[in-house]
């Protein structure tokens, strides 16, 4: 409600300005029998009441629209002062006006404009000094204090739309750092998906071989073993469905051309024996389990998985600290494949320099299948990352 309602006041200039304007508008007004009134006025001739109404709409009207207008407002207010002043009307409340136009000039506008502004404030305060000043002695030390305030006033607006102008570019300065941050995250995403479709197509390609192999293997035995022939036959057609899923996969992924080399053959959740022992010879304590009924899985999932669990092993290494250990587990479930990954270090609270796309691959890698990453600290102290692969093959196309 509070916000609201601030958010609504701000969004009205005039009205917030005319409320900053209302205190000189109130003395002007208590204080208006002082110089239209023979009996209080004191000295020379009063105001008339006409008159006194003009000049205070004339030098405070304009402060309603001195934010949208200043320049405008500050000169109309300039140039009414500068009337009385022929008029050889004395000062009054109101002119005070003219130090609240030209602090808005200076905190808003060029500072060619602050400058011009200043000046003229400031040749009006001599004037206004010379005129006013009774005792001729005084007009020195009247022209100083008024030039004094003045060149407050002015100096004020001055810091503000330098301070202002400081603000915006730190503002723009991080919305930049931002854009490029997420053109980084764009650009590591678009590659980790280059990187999987050229793993993938490794995978289809070994798919077709072994069809290709199989188709070899069946010409060759149909007529003399039937039974080997028809094995084959079957073989194919497991390996294409598998071929064909992994090829569905492929097209939904952006590739992008480069010179990556030589293709290899790619792990898979067999090796990730060989890389638990290697972290373990690196230095870090680390628990591999597997739970469950092991299913058949495509080799493009088993490579999901291993890069996976590659990935959340090597983040441990680098930010966990030297006393951390981790633990692996590889749990078969009836319908999902669910790796977990986590450690007792100190890397949930290492800084993140915005960077690393690690986590991005990771999702990248599971939502080819249909999965789900979940990573961040864990109670008590270290991270975790939990990523859950369906097995069915409805639910991956889902």
């Amino acid at each position: 409600m509070v916000g609201r309602a601030w958010a609504w006041w701000r969004d009205r200039k005039a009205l917030v300005d005319f409320a900053f304007m209302s205190p000189l508008l109130l003395m002007s007004v208590l204080s208006a029998p002082a110089y239209t009134s023979p009996m209080l006025y004191g000295k020379g001739e009063p105001i008339p009441e006409v008159v006194y109404v003009a000049l205070v709409a004339g030098l405070l009207g304009p402060l309603v629209v001195r934010r949208r207008w200043p320049v405008q407002a500050f000169a109309t207010i300039a140039g009414v002062s500068f009337v009385q002043w022929v008029l050889d009307y004395t000062a009054i409340p109101a002119n005070m006006g003219v130090l609240v136009a030209v602090y808005t000039v200076a905190a808003n506008c060029a500072f060619r404009w602050a400058v011009a502004a200043g000046l003229v404030t400031e040749l009006g305060a001599v004037l206004a000094a010379f005129r006013y000043t009774v005792n001729p002695g005084d007009r020195k030390y009247t022209t100083i204090m008024l030039s004094a305030v003045v060149a407050g006033v002015w100096i004020l607006g001055v810091y503000i739309s330098t301070r202002r102008a400081y603000t915006r570019s730190l503002e723009e300065r991080a919305e930049r750092l931002e854009r490029e941050r997420d053109t980084q995250i764009q650009i590591a995403m678009a590659a980790e998906r280059a990187r999987i479709a050229r793993e993938l197509h490794d995978v289809v390609a070994h798919n077709v071989s072994v069809i290709v192999v199989q188709a070899d293997g069946a010409s060759y035995a149909i007529d003399t073993d039937v039974e080997r022939a028809k094995r084959a036959l079957e073989t194919i057609s497991a390996t294409g469905r598998t071929a064909l899923a992994e090829m569905r996969r492929l097209l939904g992924v952006l590739r992008e051309g480069d010179d990556a080399g030589a293709y290899r053959p790619q792990p898979g959740v067999a090796q990730l024996t060989d890389l638990v022992e290697q972290i373990r010879e690196s230095g870090l304590p680390l628990d591999f389990r597997v739970e469950g009924v092991p299913a058949e899985l495509p080799q493009g999932m088993q490579l999901a998985v291993f890069r996976i669990v590659q990935e959340s092993l090597t983040n441990i290494v680098k930010h966990a600290g030297p006393r951390a250990t981790a633990q692996v587990r590889l749990h078969y479930g009836d319908e999902a494949i669910q790796v977990t990954v986590t450690d007792d270090g100190r890397g949930a609270a290492a800084r993140d320099d915005g960077r690393g796309h690690g986590l991005v691959g990771m999702r990248e890698r599971a939502a080819v299948y249909g999965g789900t990453v979940r990573a961040g600290p864990r109670l008590g102290g270290g991270f975790e990352v939990v990523a859950r692969l369906p097995l069915r093959e409805e639910a991956r196309s889902a």
